[in-house]
């Protein structure tokens, strides 16, 4: 049943995307009076699933989920229709149409793409609002137990005052990436600020450790079972272990540090049992265990047991355009980051490219819209910018031909496109492969 959630929040995601993507060539297309041959959902290669003819538009769904397209009149495109391009331009053809006309045609889909984004961004300000903790309430810093995180200098405990200079005042998923695509962080350790410089293949590096979180709030060691034959039956679920041999031990990392310190030993306790404190004795095994089951509290109890304050903001729909449209900003100049990164070998970026899978992984295995909506803002924006990249095949290559045309007065032949689209479509092939073989390698490897 998971894997059907997944899959289904996929295939929706990536349809909507790219009908919407289609259409936006589609529309500007037809208002300039452009003939449209075919709109398809996924490739039809060979046949399709579902076809209908309206008017002079075929409109159906391909079998092979790699994408979508329409093909265009007197267009050279994937679909290298050599035989339509050998007649003479007829008025409905995108040939003949006004340089400036094309240009828009080619720049619908991608500006679909971000204005999709942006009013998913604005709708999920106005209807679920913005949740935090505000960065100044981690009076106890952050968990951090990521190896290569150690390495470059965090500790658990830190608290992040600002990234690359940006001062951080809420604590919240973004901050990982915010981490991983920087270049140095101010952090304030016992009352001391430093700067950590972030290594330049800190990607690379993070890539060969399972995925995790680098940073995260530090949670009390709340216990959820009793073990079978553990020697602690006078633990009970739902206890709060609040110190260990006469230590303080707030924190998971602090009980765990208590426990590796008292291997084989008998050590006092005082645990949180239905809002009291109760002293007892525990006995630690010599892998430093209690025997018990240990899961996380949802943050309206770390709340209520004073742990931190969780913040609440709410806009109205006017108020909620400026927030949309900050957050699709921010989105868009981390992507731009992002591929900066992926295009700088000595980052070792590159190793991290998905494909399909990747995509897929992404979503979860239950069904949240929320989560779905953000996820697809994303992928909105990530579809925009690849499809700007100057390459031909892509919308990025024909603008790029186009602006030549524009500036210079001159348009290249049709038999130059015709070859800069062979070169496009198999140096697409080649990073198609490419992100999926890494898919591949990384099922096999386990990472």
């Amino acid at each position: 049943m998971d894997i059907v959630i997944k899959l289904s929040q996929f295939l929706l995601s990536l349809s909507l995307l790219i009908i919407l993507h289609e259409l936006g060539h589609f529309i500007p297309a037809k208002l300039f009076k452009t003939r449209v041959e075919k709109f398809y959902l996924f490739f039809d290669v060979k046949y399709s699933l579902i076809k209908k003819k309206i008017g002079e538009t075929e409109y159906g769904i391909g079998w092979l989920p790699l994408g979508g397209y329409v093909k265009i009149s007197g267009m050279i495109d994937e679909s290298m229709d050599k035989e339509q391009m050998a007649l003479p331009p007829q008025p409905w053809e995108f040939r003949s149409k006004p340089a400036w006309q094309r240009l828009i045609i080619m720049l619908g889909g991608v500006t679909v793409n971000f204005i999709l984004a942006f009013i998913i961004y604005i709708g999920m300000a106005f209807a679920y609002g913005d949740t935090y903790i505000a960065n100044e309430d981690l009076k106890d810093g952050l968990l951090i137990e990521n190896t290569v995180m150690n390495k470059a200098g965090f500790q658990t405990g830190d608290k992040i005052i600002a990234i690359d200079g940006e001062k951080i005042i809420k604590f919240d998923n973004e901050m990982n990436i915010k981490i991983i695509m920087a270049k140095q962080v101010l952090i304030e350790r016992n009352g001391i600020e430093q700067i950590i410089k972030i290594p330049v293949d800190f990607v690379d590096q993070l890539s060969k450790l399972e995925k995790g979180s680098l940073v995260s709030i530090r949670k009390p060691f709340a216990i959820t079972s009793i073990s079978e034959g553990s020697l602690n039956t006078n633990l009970q679920p739902k206890d709060i272990i609040l110190s260990l041999n006469g230590v303080p031990t707030r924190y998971y990392d602090q009980v765990t540090s208590v426990l590796e310190k008292n291997k084989n030993k008998t050590i006092s306790a005082v645990v949180l049992r239905d809002e009291k404190q109760v002293p007892l004795q525990v006995i630690v095994s010599k892998d430093a265990t209690l025997g018990i089951g240990i899961g996380s509290l949802g943050m309206e109890s770390l709340e209520k047991l004073g742990y931190y304050k969780i913040s609440k903001q709410e806009f109205s729909l006017l108020e909620s355009i400026p927030v949309g449209l900050e957050k699709g900003k921010n989105q868009l100049v981390g992507y731009g980051k992002q591929l900066k990164m992926i295009f700088s070998p000595s980052t070792g970026a590159y190793k991290q490219v998905g494909g399909f899978k990747a995509i897929f992984d992404i979503f979860p295995n239950t069904w949240s819209w929320e989560v779905f909506w953000n996820i697809t803002a994303l992928l909105s924006i990530m579809l925009g910018v690849m499809n700007l990249l100057p390459i031909p095949a892509l919308d990025g290559g024909h603008v790029m031909f186009l602006l030549y045309e524009i500036i210079s007065g001159k348009k290249p032949s049709d038999k130059f496109l015709e070859n800069a689209q062979m070169v496009g479509f198999v140096l697409l092939i080649t990073l198609l492969l490419f992100a999926n073989g890494n898919d591949i390698y990384k099922s096999i490897v386990g990472k």
